[in-house]
């Protein structure tokens, strides 16, 4: 059986702070690319700029006589914190929790005066929040017909009223908090205390509040220095790729086994690609070299300070190259000599830790990179550059034989899942490799891999803790199937399970498909429930129209319809190829009358949680009598010519002919 970390409970405090610091750095992170534009315009066009142009730059004045309002100045003080605010309260809510968030702090930037991305960062999610727990009051309680009606307006009222809320209230201890805490920094700074930060900054990244540091804390602040004075020091506190570089560097010359091996690729993924996180199992291999880093970091912020040099805007990701791209002009001296030094400091005192210490790291880097994703909470994404394909998840101890996708449900996405895979192995010369499907309250720990939504894993690792577990965020085409299968081959390796035949009994508690004749008497799909031009606009009024296409032909209640909504609230149904499967809970089966499918087809498509969707399938089904219509629509979905044909299609009867007699 295949050895997993063990999970730890979710209500821990590090996950706690963990999720906190994700959670105000993911306000930050989409919008880095905004972050750049500003420092780019910053760096070439203001007075001091590399092409100063008054116009672009904001100095002067114009023909008329009126100062030049510039770029500058309205995209730190407007665009940025409205973009932050918007993608805050879109995380809590959707695009309503968004532009509500927006709309509150304009009235904070208003209020301020000065740049408010704290205040962006508490209005945005704010707004988010108060306006779902609003709009719960009357749900399900609007007359139809008035829906647009009340959505708008109570947006719209609740937005105003956030907005005097943010002008009068937030803004002016916003200001209080922004100003003391940039006389902290100064202090720092004067008193030449700065260094010390790496005391907490080095070992906090191990435990992944780098981003939460950097992106929650460092960069507002280091935006309102650098609007102040053209550059901050701030952004290269943790961001400098020095200290991690020279910790590589020693590996490569004084380790042993498999972190030597592997320290050169490590290094250009760190130092070129900014990719820090690949050397954090080399330190929890040996925790002592946490000084090395801390020693590094100490004298990159040591040098900056002495030669008051910083970037003009984050430097994201903390590559070289992103360095010297965000580096002030009158700074590219002290700003190379920072990383230099640092990743000098960081490799004579990592060198000295590993020449006076033992430790075998050819046995403990798997294990420190399985300890470096327990503590982020989710695979790496650069493991595989250490331990290969699948590496660093699980040790395997025996061949795959049994792999589940796990589901809330375990009757539409997990379905979807795992015919896809099944369909792969199958095709790779493993036929007798279990590919079934079942919800997470019924999972056992019996599998040797388990699949989940990235957003269902956490719940399905307490119980199948033994298994390897896989995260994905498409159901459909996933790239991450292909690393299962890599996986599946190299563990039968010499079992002899390559090209066999053996048919294997379903595990208890999953399902595999049915011919939909078990359907006592009635077809999954009928003509009636295939709409080939849906009149829905967003993804709310889409499962309302598929589910009311099972409704009408008596396949569920209304109470289903409330718990495909339910389902999509906790996880997202869109399955990749322009596909989404909406479809009930696990607790909404007794809503079921008999088991049906609905197809709507939306030429145009539509936002479907950031992804667009051309085909919504509605699912209700009976124990396992659904399940061969998903099959027939996984087979569909993946084959991207036959989408071509759906997409085409001018008529209910093309669509059901490209699905084949699912109902024989």
């Amino acid at each position: 059986m295949a050895t997993a970390s063990v999970a730890k409970p979710r209500t821990s405090v590090r996950v706690g702070v963990q999720k906190f610091g994700t959670f105000l750095s993911g306000m930050i992170m989409p919008n880095i690319g905004a972050f750049i534009a500003w420092g780019i315009i910053t760096a070439l066009f203001i007075q001091t700029g590399w092409l100063p142009v008054a116009e672009l730059g904001g100095f002067g004045n114009s023909a008329a006589g009126t100062p030049n309002v510039g770029l500058v100045g309205p995209m730190i003080t407007y665009l940025l914190p409205l973009l932050i605010a918007y993608t805050g309260g879109k995380m809590v809510y959707d695009v309503r929790g968004g532009v509500v968030g927006a709309i509150g702090t304009m009235g904070v930037i208003v209020g301020a005066g000065i740049p408010m991305f704290i205040g962006a960062m508490i209005m945005g999610p704010l707004a988010g929040w108060t306006m779902k727990k609003i709009d719960s009051i009357w749900d399900g309680k609007i007359r139809p017909g008035f829906e647009m009606l009340v959505n708008n307006f109570s947006a719209g009222i609740w937005g105003a009223l956030l907005a005097l809320l943010g002008f009068f209230g937030i803004s002016p201890v916003v200001t209080g908090f922004s100003t003391a805490a940039g006389n902290f920094v100064e202090f720092l700074v004067h008193n030449g205390l700065l260094p010390l930060t790496s005391i907490f900054i080095e070992p906090a990244k191990v435990l992944f509040l780098n981003n939460a540091i950097n992106h929650g804390v460092l960069t507002p602040l280091g935006i309102q220095q650098s609007l102040a004075q053209g550059k901050s020091i701030l952004f290269l506190l943790e961001a400098n790729p020095g200290p991690g570089a020279g910790l590589l560097l020693a590996y490569m010359f004084f380790g042993r086994g498999t972190a030597k091996a592997s320290a050169p690729g490590a290094l250009i993924i760190q130092f070129l690609g900014g990719i820090h996180e690949i050397y954090f199992p080399y330190v929890l291999m040996r925790p002592m070299l946490i000084l090395g880093t801390i020693a590094g970091g100490m004298t990159g912020i040591a040098t900056l300070a002495i030669t008051n040099s910083g970037l003009v805007a984050p430097a994201a990701p903390g590559s070289i190259f992103a360095v010297l791209a965000q580096t002030a002009r009158d700074s590219y001296v002290g700003v190379i000599l920072s990383v230099v030094l640092a990743a000098a400091v960081s490799f004579l005192v990592s060198s000295l830790i590993l020449r006076t210490t033992h430790h075998s790291d050819e046995v403990d880097l798997g294990a420190a990179t399985s300890k470096m994703e327990e503590l982020k909470g989710k695979k790496s994404s650069v493991s595989s550059a250490l331990l290969g394909a699948g590496g660093g998840t699980a040790v395997l101890t025996r061949p795959i034989q049994n792999i589940v996708f796990a589901c809330d449900a375990g009757m539409g996405s997990s379905a979807m899942g795992a015919s896809v895979l099944r369909n792969k192995i199958k095709a790779a010369g493993f036929p007798d490799v279990k590919v079934t499907n079942a919800s997470i309250a019924n999972l056992r720990d019996d599998y040797d891999v388990v699949v989940t939504h990235q957003d269902l894993t956490e719940r399905a690792r307490p119980a199948t803790s033994s298994a390897v577990h896989v995260s994905v965020d498409n159901f459909m085409n996933s790239p991450r199937y292909e690393e299962i299968v890599e996986l599946v081959k190299s563990s039968n390796a010499g079992s002899g399970a390559e090209g066999s035949t053996a048919v294997a009994e379903p595990a208890a508690g999953a399902q595999t498909a049915q011919p939909a004749s078990a359907v006592e008497g009635k077809d999954v799909l009928l003509a009636q429930s295939v709409i080939l031009n849906g009149s829905a606009t967003d993804r709310d009024s889409a499962i309302d129209e598929a589910g009311k296409l099972l409704l009408d032909r008596g396949s569920v209640d209304m109470g289903y319809i409330h718990a495909m909504h339910e389902r999509e609230e906790s996880v997202s149904t869109y399955m990749g190829s322009f596909l989404a499967i909406p479809h009930g809970t696990n607790a909404a089966k007794d809503h079921i009358l008999h088991s049906g499918v609905s197809i709507v087809r939306y030429p145009e498509g539509l936002d479907w949680g950031g992804k667009q969707v051309k085909f919504v399938v509605g699912v209700a089904g009976i124990n396992n009598e659904h399940l061969h219509i998903l099959s027939s629509i996984a087979k569909i979905f993946t084959d991207k010519a036959q989408v071509a044909q759906l997409e085409q299609a001018t008529s209910v009867q093309e669509v059901l002919d490209l699905f084949g007699k699912v109902n024989a």
